[in-house]
């Protein structure tokens, strides 16, 4: 039967993104009693998926960059021999294993996931629209909470917010006292999630001197620069060129 695995064999070449996002999520917001519009131990709790993603899944992305549901994790070498089935379903289900005990949750819990093929060029720009993406989800967020407050359903607001500019959204919200810039920048930008090396000394009785050898560790960072201005390109070149 090991021919009729038609897709057993479908590999994909690095670098890539590997997308996870969350499947009927907002069930489960409500399952989970979450703080509405933003909700800070569940973007803790998915801060946590993406750091043991990089740290314990056997996985070894490069990076992760989350908000809302979704996390797109980076991946200059890949683990399976790039094997699409294996990627996909063992990166969905490890997150979705450790959403689950992060939250403590009594109800199962689903990613879907699809890979995204880049260059090394593109791949900055892939993060960047995200972002882009965390920004129109945190405007939408606060003005749909806010139609909720004065007493619309969750579609009759979706419908009324449906094709807002980002400017309208922005006076929507600070005519009801909200201030859409001065919100948390995790809120606004998502969370970076990253290897940082660094240098320890110690004496190599090999050599019999100190030494220098490096070491790595994750970390979680939540005062992201705008991809798209200089200060965030400059990051995003350190993380994905960096040999």
């Amino acid at each position: 039967m090991k021919h009729r695995e038609l897709f057993s064999n479908l590999v994909a070449l690095p670098p890539l993104f590997v997308r996870l996002d969350g499947r009927t999520f907002h069930r489960m917001a409500e399952s989970w009693n979450l703080e509405r519009p933003f909700d800070t131990r569940f973007a803790e709790a998915m801060a946590r998926v993406s750091e043991r993603l990089i740290s314990e899944s056997g996985l070894s992305p490069d990076l992760a960059f989350s908000f809302s549901d979704e996390i797109s994790l980076y991946f200059s070498r890949l683990p399976f021999n790039g094997r699409v089935e294996k990627l996909d379903s063992v990166c969905a289900s490890f997150a979705a294993s450790v959403l689950t005990i992060e939250m403590k949750s009594t109800q199962p819990v689903s990613f879907d996931a699809r890979i995204i093929h880049v260059t090394h060029e593109l791949a900055p720009e892939y993060l960047i629209r995200r972002q882009g993406e965390a920004w129109r989800n945190h405007l939408n967020a606060y003005c749909q909470h806010a139609m909720m407050k004065e007493g619309m359903s969750r579609k009759d607001a979706a419908a009324f917010l449906k094709g807002k500019s980002s400017q309208e959204m922005h006076e929507l919200a600070f005519a009801r006292g909200i201030n859409l810039a001065h919100t948390p920048v995790w809120q606004r930008r998502g969370i970076l999630v990253k290897k940082k090396i660094y240098s320890v000394k110690g004496f190599n009785p090999k050599l019999g001197k100190v030494v220098e050898s490096p070491r790595s560790e994750v970390v979680i960072d939540r005062n992201l620069p705008v991809f798209a201005s200089p200060e965030g390109r400059t990051l995003l070149s350190s993380l994905l060129f960096s040999p």
